[in-house]
């Protein structure tokens, strides 16, 4: 009887040691590039942003695993034979995070919120595709006035002012996440307080603690929660990568989104198939503010561009993670052909370092009026590693040079903000593949991101013309003529085409290399 009793308790020990070993919750915690400064779709702009965003919203159209673009919210769509008619037909099934249903009307009061100047969108020119857009951000006309109206609960139409071949996967893009209206009306821009936030995507949202972490959770009214199988989501920004290095060889993280190249050699030994170095749609550069006095004569930006070897940064300071860069718009980019690159680009070095003494000195500098200059870049190795060895090269021309750091959020608000600089680290990650994304950038009418406040009425009026083109071939050659002029002017200073660097552990199963690097939680398996 006591044999029996035991073996008893022991098979009813197993019984619940198995239960609840399948109904363990699955956490996934996940390296991220930086804090984000808002998970206000509306008004994000980061990569780190991004991501989190990724996971708490669907749009119309998703990312796959692999970086199509598949449905999400919008179950088919068709277009009008001219092309400027977009009807999206979204799924009956669609919710918010609280049960409610996710409608058609949701999506045009996220459209008319974001275009409406006064919810402060710095991005909300990304959406000027959509009829009336830009007039309506610019106060010219209601936000009721956009192209985008509700046929029915289910039905969404846009109005194009012109064909645009990006725009599907336009849609992917955070600034077309819907919001939930009711939370924005009762909270304003406290909607996005954990207490606060409904949201539509996998996950929602449990915590954020600045400069912490931010905890996500499974959302039950997802219309594929069923194929979601991490039950939860600890965002951790890791501005030190050698940080993230460490917690992941520790097994505490289960990705990083970048590596510190100092160490690349250690990390690919060590590490194995778990380091993911792939080619990404992204430009490194430097901005320039063109309308400073000692910066505005083109001499002066064109002969610091020269001294730069692209070369021994993507070899040696990026450990062959980066590739050297002489034009704003990556080669391999749809809608395009061969980038405008600098006329310098196979230049012997010491050739190019001679001509930019001379163009300095064309402009009133040498060594009894030496130019000095600060950049300003945010927190990283690499960043200041890269920016160490081009101040090094500038030396080698007269150029003193000074730096200023801050962490991510903070040195990207300073320059969305209009903070005053001389020159400033920033990068671009293409938010689809066509060069409009990158030329864009230095409009005289994107505030949000010319940094350098480039002002050319000619380039301008390229920019402008690219828009009404409809012949994709006519299209790109006049999207190159104002790439020529960016490499003539240099606003920016490309300095290194992107790669993304990430470690994804080998028990995150999903993890799909793409161009784009992107990676929504809701694809991944995790085995603990």
């Amino acid at each position: 009887m006591r044999r029996l009793l035991s073996r008893f308790v022991l098979g009813a020990a197993a019984v619940a040691l198995m239960a609840a070993s399948a109904s363990a919750e699955v956490t996934y915690t996940r390296g991220n590039d930086a804090d984000p400064e808002t998970l206000d779709q509306h008004k994000t702009s980061t990569i780190s942003e991004a991501n989190v965003l990724r996971d708490l919203y669907e749009g119309l159209v998703v990312y796959s695993s692999s970086a199509k673009v598949v449905p999400g919210v919008a179950e088919s769509w068709e277009t009008s034979d001219d092309g400027l008619t977009w009807t999206f037909h979204l799924r009956d099934d669609a919710k918010w995070s609280n049960g409610e249903p996710l409608t058609a009307g949701d999506f045009v009061f996220s459209y008319q919120r974001i275009i409406n100047p006064e919810t402060g969108a710095k991005y909300a020119n990304i959406l000027y595709p959509i009829k009336n857009a830009e007039a309506a951000n610019s106060g010219k006309v209601p936000p009721e006035e956009i192209g985008v109206k509700a046929l029915d609960e289910h039905t969404l139409q846009f109005t194009l002012e012109n064909q645009t071949p990006y725009f599907l996967e336009l849609l992917t893009h955070q600034t077309s996440l819907p919001v939930y209206p009711p939370a924005v009306k009762e909270f304003g821009t406290d909607f996005v307080q954990p207490e606060n936030m409904v949201s539509n995507g996998a996950y929602t949202l449990q915590e954020f603690t600045p400069n912490s972490r931010i905890v996500l959770v499974k959302n039950k009214n997802f219309h594929d929660a069923d194929n979601v199988a991490i039950d939860k989501v600890i965002y951790i920004p890791f501005e030190d990568r050698s940080a993230c290095l460490r917690r992941f060889e520790a097994g505490e993280v289960q990705s990083c989104s970048d590596i510190p190249t100092e160490q690349m050699k250690y990390v690919k030994d060590t590490l194995g198939d778990e380091v993911h170095i792939v080619p990404y749609l992204g430009n490194y550069y430097y901005a320039v503010k063109a309308d400073k006095e000692k910066l505005s004569d083109v001499r002066v930006r064109q002969a610091l561009s020269m001294a730069i070897d692209r070369e021994f940064i993507a070899d040696e300071i990026w450990a062959g993670a980066m590739l050297p860069a002489y034009s704003l718009v990556p080669p391999g980019i749809g809608n395009y052909g061969e980038p405008a690159y600098a006329d310098y680009k196979d230049m012997d070095p010491l050739d190019r370092e001679d001509k930019a003494i001379e163009l300095l000195e064309e402009a009133g500098y040498g060594k009894d009026n030496p130019l000095s200059v600060e950049i300003r870049y945010n927190t990283g190795e690499n960043h200041q590693n890269t920016a160490t060895a081009i101040a090094d090269m500038w030396k080698n021309i007269g150029v003193k040079t000074t730096f200023v750091t801050a962490d991510g959020a903070t040195h990207y608000a300073y320059l969305r903000d209009k903070g005053d600089f001389d020159i400033a680290r920033a990068g671009w990650i293409g938010d689809y593949s066509d060069p409009q994304n990158f030329l864009f950038l230095v409009e005289s009418n994107n505030p949000g991101f010319n940094y350098a406040n480039y002002n050319n009425p000619e380039y301008d009026a390229l920019m402008e013309k690219a828009e009404e083109t409809s012949d994709l071939d006519e299209r790109a050659e006049v999207l190159k003529q104002a790439e020529t002029i960016f490499m003539r002017d240099l606003p920016f200073i490309p300095i290194l085409y992107y790669s993304s660097l990430s470690l994804v552990s080998d028990k995150l199963q999903g993890w799909e290399d793409n161009l784009v690097n992107v990676h929504g939680t809701r694809w991944m398996s995790l085995e603990q």
